[in-house]
């Protein structure tokens, strides 16, 4: 007797098998073999979740994209983005599909484009909302994911450190959720960050001292700003490596067996927290200029994610002076003469003021991550590993 399918079921069926089967290719880690459909895949599926991640912030800007970002950017621009992200990966996605390469992958990438074409796509108007709503920063990981990817990606490409590492190496699922986590709690962390700068060094505030250090022109004042940032970072950086309670949440950071661009995000939110408010506490006391402050925090959101980089550059003498990949590496390294050394985040010159910078080392560090190797993989271990029971 011939067995009746149910089409509703089939159809389920279908599309539940597609996502396992994205779910676990994207566990795996290794090189993409060209020609079988997954490295443009790839690209289509994360095309299509930005975009519909974007529809999404386009429906609910209130809630989904952060203040200090949706005032600066156009959002006729970010449509034509949009809009061509959805051209490429509905193009790929649906030639895949076509050409029978990676179907399931390739399946939920033009779903993902149809969602977001089915809620508006890049044409959503946006009416007037509030300001002052909880929200969380979505736009903030779409746009710093994109330029991230292709930018330091790109130089990683051009000028590596290591030249067979991969895109995909391992644990890179790991460090892409914390890249996720630390970018959607940016309004929780702004706000708790805020309340603790007000309450813990509002006293020390000096309209004096704000009108002294706004005197100064830019690039010194920036200077200034930098360096009283970095003198702060260093010995909150330095507390983390000597106080063993500290290192608990220091070491989450310091796992990463791998070097690149992304393995920068991986950080604990305790420590993310303490130390912008250090950090900050200190500018705010100082009263530098907005766009002495805006500036910086260019530059620091450049250099931490550059200085973790898999890049190599010949530097020449700025290395002595400046914070570069070759430096930060070797405070990630695990062999004997790196432990507790190369703590500034900008200005090398501070650890050899403290005697804590590297001296004689050359060439490159050949391992990375905790001495011991005894971090667990996976962003919730490793966010409720200070808060185990040591063994």
């Amino acid at each position: 007797m011939k067995q009746i399918v149910d089409p509703a079921k089939a159809v389920i069926g279908n599309v539940g098998g597609a996502v396992s089967e994205t779910g676990e290719l994207l566990k795996q880690s290794g090189p993409l073999t060209p020609g079988i459909g997954i490295a443009s895949g790839v690209v289509a599926l994360t095309l299509g979740i930005l975009c519909f991640l974007g529809v999404l912030a386009f429906h609910f800007p209130q809630y989904l994209t952060t203040p200090e970002l949706r005032h600066k950017y156009n959002p006729d621009i970010i449509r034509h983005i949009m809009f061509g992200a959805l051209v490429i990966a509905g193009s790929i996605s649906l030639l895949n599909v076509l050409f029978k390469r990676q179907r399931g992958l390739n399946g939920v990438a033009a779903a993902l484009v149809l969602a977001t074409l089915a809620l508006g796509g890049s044409h959503v108007p946006v009416a007037d909302f509030p300001d002052n709503t909880p929200y969380i920063g979505m736009d903030w990981f779409i746009l710093d994911l994109l330029g991230s990817t292709v930018i330091f990606a790109a130089i990683e490409k051009l000028f590596p450190l290591y030249k067979g590492q991969l895109l995909f190496r391992k644990e890179w699922q790991t460090d892409m959720v914390h890249f996720a986590v630390n970018h959607f709690i940016v309004g929780l962390a702004l706000l708790t960050v805020n309340f603790a700068i007000h309450r813990l060094f509002g006293w020390m505030a000096n309209d004096a001292v704000h009108a002294a250090v706004q005197s100064i022109h830019f690039i010194p004042q920036l200077l200034l700003c930098i360096l009283a940032a970095d003198f702060v970072q260093y010995w909150t950086h330095r507390s983390y490596h000597e106080i063993p309670f500290l290192w608990r949440f220091h070491a989450v950071h310091h796992s990463a067996k791998t070097m690149d661009w992304l393995a920068g995000s991986r950080q604990h939110m305790f420590e993310l927290i303490v130390t912008r408010v250090g950090v900050l506490g200190i500018l705010y006391v100082l009263g530098f200029e907005k766009s002495v402050m805006d500036a910086y925090i260019v530059i620091v959101g450049f250099q931490a994610v550059f200085n973790h980089a898999n890049v190599h550059l010949p530097w020449g003498p700025i290395k002595y002076f400046i914070v570069t990949p070759d430096f930060h590496h070797w405070h990630h390294s695990s062999d004997d003469v790196a432990i507790d050394k190369n703590y500034a985040a900008h200005y090398a010159f501070l650890d050899r003021i403290f005697g804590t910078a590297i001296k004689g080392q050359t060439g490159f560090p050949e391992k990375y991550g905790v001495q011991g190797d005894y971090m667990p993989d996976g962003f919730t271990k490793q966010f409720m590993f200070p808060f185990r029971k040591q063994k």
